[in-house]
C-alpha cells in the first residue's frame, strides 16, 4: 500500500453497524450517521426542479423501485430540509437517505461550499414543519420581508429557536397568513405544514361538535338509539372516542364488542360528519361476519350496506365500482387492491384483528400503511402480545407520530444484556400514556357491572373449496331423496339411511375435510378457533369450553394447540367413566390446561363453571343439546359473565339450521315458557323432519369460497397430526331423529316400529359402507379376522331407547293383564 493510499484509508470513517450503536456515538448521531452512510451509497436519480443550483426542489428516482420522492435542501445540516418519504416524516432526525444523497451530490458542485456557507437566504418567507422530538410549525423571513410582517412574527413565534410557533396559538396563525397577505410579500406555507395544521383544527372542532350533538356523553340517549341494539355505557364511551380522535385503537379484552362500537363510530361518522365510504379490512374468514353485523346493528340492509369484496380481479374491479356505503375486504387483497382502494377513496378504514397481521413487515401490512383515509378505527384485542414492535407497528397505521420513531423508542424502553440481546422493557406506564389520546382499552373486570349475564355470537365463516366440493357432493343426494319424498310423500328405509349419512356428511365438512377422509384439512374453523384462544388466553386466568360432535374435529384443533403450548384435556365417549372426574378436575385445578375439548358425551352433568368462554365448533340439530353444551358453564356458581361463540359454515347446510334452530327454540319456548303459542308443529314425525331438511339445504351455496390462496392455514405453525382413531362415541345415525322432542310420544304409540327403526338406524351406516377402514371394523393383526366394535349410545339416544323399551313393557303387561 502506498503511503497516499494509507492516508486516504485513514481518512476514511469507519462503516458504521446497523444492529449497535458505537460507544461514541448518541443514538441519534448514530442513526443521522447511518442514513448518511446509506444514501451516500447509493445510485440514484436526481433532478432539479427549481432554478436554483443548490438551494432548491429536486427530485430523487429509486431506478430499482421507480419510487420518486420530493426533497426541498435549505442548508447543509438537518432540521430546516426536507423530504416526502415516510422515513422523514417519523425518524425526528431532520434528515434520511434522499436528503444525505442529494447533499452528497451538490457538494460535489463547485461553488458548494461558498453557497452553503453563506446560507439560504430567498426573498420570499417560508411556514414550515419540523419534526424533531416533536412536530411544530416553523416561519422563517425572507429577505423582503416587511417591517410589520416582522415585527407579528416577534409576537407570534419564537425567533431565537427556529421561529418556532407555539402549539396553543395556531388558532392565531390565520391573522397572521392574512397581515403578510394584505401586506403583498409572498409567504410560501409548504402542505405538510398545513395539512398538520388543518388535523389539529378538524380535532378541535370534532371535539366541539360531539358535545354538542351528545351534551350528555356516553349516557346520552340519542346516543343509545343509533344501532338497532342498545350500547353498553361502556361501548357508547368507545364509539365516542374513536370518534374524537379520529383515528383510534380499541384494544378491549375480547367479548366485549369492539365490532359494535366501530359499527357505532360508523354511524356518528355517517350521520353527522359527512361520511359515505367505509372500507374493513378482516381476515378472510370474518368477512360474512361484518357483512351480517353491518346489517344487523346499522339496519343498512339495502343493497349499499355492506358488500363483500371478492372473486377474481374483473369482479372486484367492478365492485369497486358500485355506490356502496361498505366494502370488506381481506388482508390477503390490499396489494393487489391498493389501486382499487385508492380510486374509491375510502373515507373511513376500520382495521379488524390487527394482531393476526403479527409480522407487520410483510406485504399486506406495507399495502395497509399506504391507505389513506381521513378516519380510521383499528380493532385488537391483543395490541401487544409478544414484542413491542408490534405495538408500535399497529400504532403507526393509527398515527405515525404519536409513539416517535421505533429507533428512539426501543433505545428508551429495551432492556438488553451484554450480549446486546432484549431480555425486557422498562417504564411502560409511559407509553401508555402517550398513547392514552388514541387508544382505548377496558378489561372485563373493569366493566364487569354493565356485561350481560350471557352473550351469544354465530360467526360466519367461509368454505374452502375442498370443502364445498364434498358439501356439494353429498348435498345433491340429498336433494334426489327429497325430491323422491316430495313425490311420493314416503322414503324407505335405505333412503333414510342415506340421506342420514348424506346431512351427517355435510355436517362434518363444514369443520374440516379431515373429517371424511382423514388425510387432508382443509377448512377455516380451526384457525379461527386458534385466533380466538390467542385473544382470550391473554388473560392468565382465562379458560374455554369447545364442543364438536366428532372427535375428528378434536384432532385438528389439538394441532393448533400443540403448536402454542396450549394445555389441554379432550373428554369424549371413549375415555371410561372411571378417569372422566380426574379431567374434569385437571381442567379445573391446572392453570396451565386451558382448554376443554368435549363432544356431546360432556354436555350433561359435568360443571364447568371455570370457563366463561364456550365455543361450538359445529352446531346440533337440536337447541335442548345445544342448551345442554352451554348449561356446562352458565349455571349456578359462575361468576363471570358468559360468552358462547357458535361458528357457522357461510351458505352450507349449517347456515341454514340456524333458522331451524329458532323455531325448535321458539317451539319450546311456546311449550314450556309460556312463549308465543303460534309455533305449528306440521303433519307427522318424518313430515316435520323433512321439512327441517328442506329448510337447512333450500339456500345453500350463497358465500364465498376461499382459494387455497386465501386459505388461512396455521395461524402459528401447526405441527404434526395426530394418530386418526374412530371416535368411540361417534354414529351416523340421523341426529334430527335421535334428538326429536317427540320421540316418546311415538314409541308409546308403535314401540316396535320405533325399536326397529332406531336399529335399522345404528347400523344402517356399516351396511350402507362399503369402506373398509370403518372405524367400528378391527382386523386382526394375527389372523386378519374382523369384528364389529359397536360404540355406546350416546346419552340422548339411550334415554330414547329406554322409553321405547319402558312402553313396549307396558304394552306387554297389559297384553297379560
Amino acid at each position: 500500500m502506498t503511503s497516499s493510499t494509507a492516508r486516504v484509508a485513514a481518512r476514511k470513517p469507519a462503516k458504521l453497524s446497523r444492529m449497535s450503536a458505537p460507544t461514541d456515538l448518541s443514538p441519534i448521531e448514530w442513526q443521522r450517521g447511518l442514513r448518511r452512510q446509506f444514501g451516500r451509497e447509493q445510485s440514484f436519480l436526481l433532478e432539479n426542479l427549481g432554478v436554483e443550483p443548490f438551494f432548491s426542489e429536486f427530485r430523487v428516482t429509486n431506478p430499482a423501485s421507480k419510487s420518486s420522492y420530493r426533497v426541498v435542501v435549505r442548508g447543509i445540516g438537518p432540521g430546516g430540509n426536507f423530504c416526502s418519504c415516510p422515513d422523514y416524516a417519523t425518524n425526528e432526525l431532520g434528515t434520511c437517505k434522499h436528503l444525505e444523497f442529494t447533499l452528497a451530490q451538490l457538494e460535489k458542485k463547485r461553488g458548494a461550499k461558498a453557497a452553503f456557507a453563506r446560507g439560504y437566504q430567498p426573498p420570499f418567507s417560508e411556514l414550515y414543519l419540523r419534526n424533531q422530538g416533536r412536530r411544530s410549525i416553523h416561519f422563517r423571513a425572507g429577505t423582503d420581508c416587511p417591517a410589520n410582517v416582522r415585527e407579528a412574527a416577534v409576537r407570534l413565534f419564537d425567533l431565537e429557536r427556529d421561529g418556532i410557533l407555539a402549539e396553543d396559538r395556531l388558532g392565531d396563525l390565520d391573522g397572521f397568513v392574512g397581515l403578510v397577505s394584505k401586506s403583498g410579500h409572498e409567504l410560501r406555507a409548504y402542505d405538510d405544514a398545513l395539512d398538520f395544521v388543518a388535523g389539529r383544527r378538524d380535532a378541535d372542532s370534532r371535539a366541539e361538535k360531539l358535545a354538542r350533538l351528545f351534551p350528555r356523553g356516553a349516557a346520552d340517549p340519542k346516543l343509545h338509539r343509533l344501532l338497532t341494539t342498545a350500547l353498553y355505557p361502556y361501548q357508547a364511551e368507545g364509539a365516542l372516542f374513536a370518534v374524537r380522535a379520529g383515528r383510534a385503537l380499541i384494544g378491549d379484552d375480547m367479548g366485549l364488542g369492539k365490532t359494535i362500537q366501530a359499527i357505532a363510530a360508523t354511524e356518528i361518522l355517517a350521520r353527522h360528519f359527512g361520511v359515505s365510504r367505509v372500507l374493513v379490512i378482516c381476515p378472510t374468514s370474518l368477512k360474512y361476519q361484518w357483512q351480517s353485523e353491518m346489517a344487523r346493528f346499522s339496519g343498512r340492509k339495502d343493497k349499499r350496506g355492506a358488500r363483500v369484496i371478492g372473486g377474481g380481479r374483473a369482479q372486484r374491479q367492478n365492485d369497486y365500482l358500485l355506490d356502496d356505503f361498505c366494502k370488506i375486504t381481506n388482508y390477503e387483497k390490499l396489494q393487489p387492491d391498493l389501486d382499487l382502494i385508492g380510486a374509491w377513496s375510502p373515507e373511513l378504514v376500520i382495521v379488524d384483528e390487527a394482531q393476526r397481521v403479527k409480522n407487520w413487515n410483510t406485504i399486506a401490512a406495507r399495502a395497509l400503511k399506504r391507505i389513506d383515509s381521513p378516519y380510521a378505527i383499528v380493532l385488537t384485542g391483543t395490541p401487544l402480545e409478544n414484542k413491542l414492535e408490534e405495538l408500535i407497528s399497529i400504532v403507526q397505521f393509527v398515527d405515525q407520530h404519536r409513539l416517535g420513531p421505533t429507533w428512539k423508542l426501543l433505545n428508551e424502553h429495551q432492556v438488553k444484556d451484554e450480549t446486546g440481546r432484549v431480555t425486557g422493557y422498562r417504564d411502560l406506564g409511559r407509553i401508555g400514556e402517550t398513547l392514552a389520546p388514541i387508544m382505548i382499552r377496558r378489561r372485563k373486570s373493569e366493566v364487569l357491572r354493565q356485561l350481560p349475564e350471557r352473550t351469544d355470537q354465530n360467526v360466519l365463516i367461509p368454505m374452502t373449496g375442498p370443502q364445498m366440493d364434498l358439501h356439494s357432493e353429498n348435498a345433491d343426494n340429498v336433494a334426489r331423496i327429497v325430491q323422491r319424498w316430495r313425490k311420493t310423500k314416503f322414503l324407505s328405509d335405505k333412503d333414510q339411511r342415506r340421506l342420514a349419512c348424506a346431512l351427517q356428511n355435510m355436517r362434518m365438512s363444514c369443520n374440516s375435510t379431515y373429517l371424511l377422509d382423514q388425510e387432508s384439512d382443509h377448512g377455516l374453523k380451526s384457525d379461527e378457533l386458534a385466533a380466538l384462544l390467542d385473544q382470550l388466553l391473554a388473560a392468565p386466568d382465562a379458560k374455554a369450553v369447545v364442543f364438536s360432535q366428532w372427535t375428528r374435529t378434536h384432532d385438528i384443533v389439538i394441532r393448533r394447540l400443540d403448536a402454542r403450548g396450549i394445555g389441554y384435556v379432550s373428554f369424549h365417549g371413549g375415555i371410561p367413566s372411571e378417569k372422566r372426574p380426574e379431567l374434569v378436575q385437571r381442567f379445573r385445578d391446572d392453570p396451565t390446561c386451558r382448554v376443554f375439548l368435549s363432544t356431546d358425551a360432556g354436555s350433561t352433568g359435568l360443571n364447568l363453571q371455570h370457563a366463561s368462554t364456550l365455543v361450538n365448533m359445529d352446531l346440533p340439530w337440536n337447541p335442548a343439546v345445544l342448551e345442554q353444551r352451554i348449561a356446562r358453564i352458565h349455571r349456578l356458581g359462575q361468576t363471570r359473565p358468559v360468552q358462547i361463540v357458535n361458528f357457522v359454515a357461510k351458505g352450507t347446510i349449517e347456515e341454514g339450521m340456524l333458522s331451524v334452530l329458532a323455531f325448535k327454540r321458539s317451539l319450546a319456548e311456546g311449550i314450556l315458557d309460556g312463549g308465543s303459542n303460534e309455533v305449528s308443529l306440521g303433519g307427522s314425525r318424518l313430515t316435520r323432519f323433512m321439512k327441517d331438511v328442506e329448510s337447512v339445504t333450500g339456500g345453500m351455496g350463497s358465500g364465498e369460497v376461499v382459494t387455497t390462496a386465501e386459505e388461512a392455514g396455521p395461524v402459528d405453525g401447526s405441527g404434526g397430526l395426530k394418530a386418526p382413531g374412530a371416535p368411540a362415541s361417534e354414529t351416523l345415525v340421523s341426529q334430527a331423529a335421535a334428538e326429536d322432542a317427540s320421540a316418546a310420544r311415538d314409541a308409546a304409540s308403535d314401540p316396535w316400529q320405533t325399536l326397529v327403526q332406531m336399529g335399522a338406524e345404528f347400523f344402517g351406516a356399516i351396511v350402507d359402507s362399503s369402506s373398509p377402514n370403518h372405524p367400528w371394523i378391527e382386523r386382526d393383526p394375527t389372523n386378519g379376522s374382523q369384528s364389529l366394535r359397536v360404540p355406546l349410545p350416546s346419552p340422548e339416544i339411550a334415554d330414547r331407547l329406554a322409553d321405547v323399551l319402558s312402553a313396549l313393557a307396558t304394552t306387554l303387561r297389559r297384553g297379560t293383564a
